[in-house]
């Protein structure tokens, strides 16, 4: 009888994990658009990937704009 207890408590165990896993939120079509309009900017199309997560798009976002950042900074001379 014991098993017939614990599968219900296993099946409950794992809905409370699938709850409290983090959701994948898809990147939203202004981050698609952007990233799009970026990569291409600067020159790395491999930049833009469609089914990206928010966090990745805004991860790749944020490094574009700091590549673009550094290419528009004078030379460094010593």
């Amino acid at each position: 009888m014991e098993q017939k207890k614990e599968a219900p408590e296993y099946q409950k165990s794992q809905q409370l994990a699938a709850a409290e896993a983090p959701r994948v939120e898809p990147m939203t079509g202004a981050q698609a658009s952007y990233l799009k309009s970026l990569a291409e900017e600067v020159q790395e199309p491999g930049a833009y990937q469609q089914g990206l997560s928010k966090r990745e798009a805004s991860r790749r976002i944020n490094a574009l704009m700091e590549k673009q950042r550094l290419e528009d900074l004078p030379p460094h001379t010593d």
